[in-house]
């Protein structure tokens, strides 16, 4: 199709269309219109690798908008200062770059194969709530240690929170008004930080700040000094259940792909089995040799990202694969659709681990992979995600075969409200032994 200053139009109502579960229609929008196509007027849709980069990379002209879930609090000082927010994301990176994450697998491990442990065998199980306890007990640990069993209740509180509040609703209400949804999202964040207000004030005064991605924020920073406990607190909520929330919606599809191809399964089974018997003992190096796991890993969420769908505004007039794109303009950034690209990726609609080995075929151009983001809003725990994720996929295949229960229906439902998920999954495990 040529390239025109106006893009193709789709039918009026798709926008609504597409939020309800709609990816056929992204995958045929992005076939018949191109790289970049007008979904309702003042939306647009970047759909392949090259346009999606663009837009994730240029914070510029596509800034993501400020607005988490759990906003700061209230407070006397008044609104997190840009420094402060600055000073907050270098802190949580020392916590979360790879080479910390690496230093800190042996408590991962241990996590992970308690899952695989606990599962029970030889009947149909709703496997995402367990999932999601597991990786809530990682992610916690992982950011508090030894003041996670304190806080992990306060985390599940928040993930219900998140829940209730993304949930489709007829009306669109204004950020100011107290909807029930935010007056309990406001209860259960205040509950989490008057839990955390005091762990952070013995750390303090005791001197043992600890290694973990709390303790990193304690510390103070040779440019920006101490981080004030209100910029701590304030930025924690968000994080605590981001370590878990969607790592569950990408465990669940991992799953299911280990039920639906043995071959594949045994061949991370076999990469497991010379894994330390003692999960304790597992490090970086164990987990480095975890190849073919880490690319099945990568290959599932290649084919079903759990964030499908990114949202950016146009901060002012810019071009975008030859379409001018109009300052307020909102362009949604198709990972889904990115990653089904032909241009890029061989039999792209295949399961195909073996694409991500190093081979000379390997697909490692910018871009093509966008599970994660990119730019300077990439996934903060992207290591600790592929960490979690890998090990309990060898862990599981390790011990069980996996199977999907019988009958002409999937025992899940695809949703695609606020990410990818396999709503209900069930699985049967049957011990390899």
């Amino acid at each position: 199709m040529g390239r025109t200053n106006e893009p193709p139009r789709l039918p009026e109502g798709s926008f609504a269309a597409w939020s309800r579960d709609r990816l056929a229609m992204a995958r045929r929008g992005a076939d018949e219109c191109g790289d970049v196509w007008q979904l309702e007027p003042g939306v647009y849709v970047a759909a392949t690798a090259g346009p999606c980069e663009a837009v994730l990379c240029r914070a510029q002209d596509f800034p993501k908008a400020s607005s988490p879930l759990f906003p700061p609090m209230k407070r006397s000082s008044g609104a997190p200062t840009p420094e402060e927010r600055v000073h907050a994301h270098a802190a949580r990176m020392r916590g979360l770059r790879p080479q910390a994450v690496a230093a800190r697998i042996g408590e991962i491990a241990p996590r992970a194969a308690r899952f695989a442990d606990q599962w029970p065998t030889d009947q149909d199980v709703e496997i995402l709530p367990p999932v999601r306890h597991a990786l809530a007990e990682i992610g916690v640990h992982y950011l508090f240690s030894e003041d996670a069993p304190t806080l992990l209740p306060f985390a599940s509180q928040l993930f219900m929170a998140r829940e209730v509040l993304v949930r489709p609703s007829r009306w669109v209400w204004p950020a100011w008004i107290p909807t029930p949804a935010r007056r309990f999202r406001t209860r259960q964040q205040v509950a989490f930080i008057n839990a955390l207000r005091p762990i952070v004030r013995r750390r303090r005064s005791s001197g043992l700040l600890g290694d973990d991605v709390l303790g990193q924020m304690l510390r103070p920073s040779s440019r920006y000094g101490l981080l004030p406990e209100e910029a701590v607190l304030d930025t924690l909520p968000g994080i605590t259940v981001a370590t878990f929330e969607t790592p569950s919606r990408a465990a669940g599809w991992i799953l299911l792909h280990l039920a639906r191809h043995p071959q594949a399964a045994d061949r991370v089974a076999a990469e497991a089995a010379l894994l330390p018997a003692d999960p304790a003992a597992t490090t970086s190096t164990h987990l480095d040799s975890l190849r073919y796991t880490q690319a099945l890993v990568r290959e599932v969420l290649r084919l079903y990202p759990p964030s499908w769908l990114l949202t950016r505004r146009a901060a002012r007039q810019t071009q975008l694969a030859g379409y001018t794109i109009d300052a307020g303009s909102t362009v949604l950034v198709c990972p889904y659709t990115a990653h089904r690209d032909a241009r890029e990726h061989f039999e792209p609609d295949r399961f195909l681990p073996e694409r991500w080995l190093d081979d000379p075929g390997s697909p490692a151009k910018p871009g093509v992979f966008l599970s994660f983001g990119t730019g300077p809003h990439g996934c903060e725990g992207a290591a600790l995600a592929m960490a979690m994720l890998t090990l309990l996929t060898a862990q599981t295949a390790r011990r069980y075969q996996l199977s999907e229960p019988s009958g002409p229906e999937p025992g899940y439902q695809v949703t695609t409200l606020e990410g990818l998920a396999t709503v209900g999954l069930r699985l049967r495990a049957t011990s390899r032994s």
